[in-house]
């Protein structure tokens, strides 16, 4: 009943805010726009430049861009309006703080306009949030009616010029087009902001620490002092036994995930009856919808204990948290990715090839085997590229069942770490942010990101390699 109430509640919010007003300003200016533009239709036939159906989308599209546009600026300049008039309104009192004082003044502020703080706030702080919620009762005036003045002039203007020699839906296309080339200008650009966030804070880090420790030396651990005079402060911030860990999970899971999601894919697509396909494809699928943290505790609390009971029975060492329980529970998590773009991507095979092989006297397997693998094989290889890409960055399983140890080894029986592991691990704490080890964090992602780009760039090679022999 709760859940209802909460749904009925963010809907009813969501109906009587601004963008509620503008998405059914929009709806009832295309049904007025598409009953007009109908009316022309039906007049003069094929004299008119374009359909009824351009001619609404092409209002709708007047009222709810232009609307849109405006609570998007109004949303980003806002807050630094709002923060702006605080800092000039109480100067004074702003100049005999520190800076650091002065930043969590402001975000005092803030917090207790918004209701982060239930505590009781100095004078100071109640007063300028006093003052903040009357800028912001403003901004709310300042945000209806601007929205609602953007939807109602630029809307007025596309309806008044509704008529048979509109070209509606010239317009309607170069302004979805110019939607899709904003679209990706922002994919492109977040892109490059990571990017160089990474480089630029990496090259901070490569003051404090040379990069040929970073790269080629052999003890990680980023234990540095927080205040002057520490004993231990000095740290190590090599690189290579998290590679060394993300590595050997990562070819442990392959070694489970490749070969078993790639039968699996050849059979439920050749061999399997439909109706076994129907029922086995989605329960294997429904490994991809359980969470890591499952996984996680799966392999901590059940696979982990087995391989030790297992190794010790024959002798083995096998440490409590071991790479090799890591990369059995990671592959298991991975063989739906893997499975599943596999099967698509054989299914995507012509069935012609199928039967010219048949017709030349091939059996199934041999069919498979020699057409339709070869065939699919820049769809497999994105496939299994996709898998590495999945367990490289995979992080809570490894926490629960490999540890935290940075052990240079290649021992699957070990305890080990990977790069994604450290950099939330360096991330949280008490440690500045210009220190050595929050840097690094950046520095391990942006070796991280070289590392995928690299292997993409060697699946794109083969892929262009074997593509070009099939088409």
């Amino acid at each position: 009943m709760q859940l209802l109430t909460d749904f009925f509640s963010g809907l009813l919010g969501l109906i009587i805010s601004p963008l509620g007003v503008i998405l059914l300003l929009s709806a009832l200016a295309y049904y007025f726009a598409l009953k007009k533009s109908s009316g022309f239709y039906a007049e003069h036939g094929r004299e008119v430049h374009s359909l009824p159906f351009y001619n609404a989308s092409y209002v709708a599209l007047s009222i709810f861009l232009p609307a849109a546009v405006f609570l998007l600026i109004f949303s980003i300049v806002a807050p630094m309006v709002y923060q702006s008039m605080v800092e000039t309104t109480y100067q004074n009192h702003l100049q005999s703080l520190t800076d650091f004082q002065q930043s969590n003044f402001i975000n005092n502020v803030f917090a207790l306009t918004t209701g982060n703080i239930t505590s009781k706030s100095s004078e100071m702080i109640t007063e300028a949030s006093q003052y903040l919620t009357s800028l912001m009762n403003v901004g709310q005036y300042v945000r209806w009616f601007g929205t609602i003045g953007f939807a109602a002039i630029f809307g007025f203007l596309a309806y008044r010029a509704v008529n048979p020699r509109l070209r509606a839906r010239n317009r309607v296309e170069i302004i979805i087009k110019t939607l899709l080339i904003i679209c990706s200008i922002i994919a492109i650009l977040t892109t490059i902001g990571i990017v160089l966030s990474l480089v630029f804070e990496s090259l901070r880090f490569f003051q404090k620490v040379p990069i040929t420790e970073f790269l080629f030396g052999m003890h990680w651990s980023p234990q540095t002092s927080i205040r002057p005079g520490q004993v231990s402060a000095e740290g190590s911030f090599a690189a290579l036994p998290l590679i060394a860990g993300t590595m050997l999970i990562t070819f442990i899971a392959m070694l489970v995930a490749g070969p078993i999601g790639l039968m699996s894919a050849i059979y439920l697509s050749d061999y399997a009856s439909p109706k076994f396909r129907s029922i086995a494809k989605p329960v294997l699928e429904i490994l991809a919808g359980i969470p890591t943290v499952v996984y996680g505790f799966f392999a901590a609390l059940t696979v982990a204990p087995l391989i030790r009971g297992w190794g010790e029975s024959i002798g083995l060492s096998v440490s409590s948290e071991s790479a090799l329980a890591a990369g059995l529970v990671m592959g298991i998590m991975i063989i739906p990715l893997v499975s599943s773009l596999s099967d698509d991507v054989i299914n995507s095979v012509p069935q012609a090839m199928r039967d010219g092989s048949y017709g030349l006297g091939a059996t199934k397997s041999e069919t498979i085997r020699q057409v339709v693998l070869p065939a699919a094989l820049p769809g497999i290889v994105s496939a299994m590229l996709l898998a590495v890409s999945r367990a490289i960055g995979e992080t809570m399983i490894v926490v629960m069942a490999a540890g935290l140890a940075a052990n240079l080894t290649i021992n699957p029986l070990e305890a080990v770490t990977t790069v994604t592991v450290q950099i939330v691990t360096l991330l949280v704490g008490d440690q500045e942010f210009d220190s050595a080890k929050t840097l690094a964090a950046f520095a391990l992602g942006l070796l991280l990101f070289v590392i995928t780009l690299t292997l993409n760039v060697i699946a794109l090679r083969v892929v262009q390699k074997y593509r070009e022999q099939y088409e």
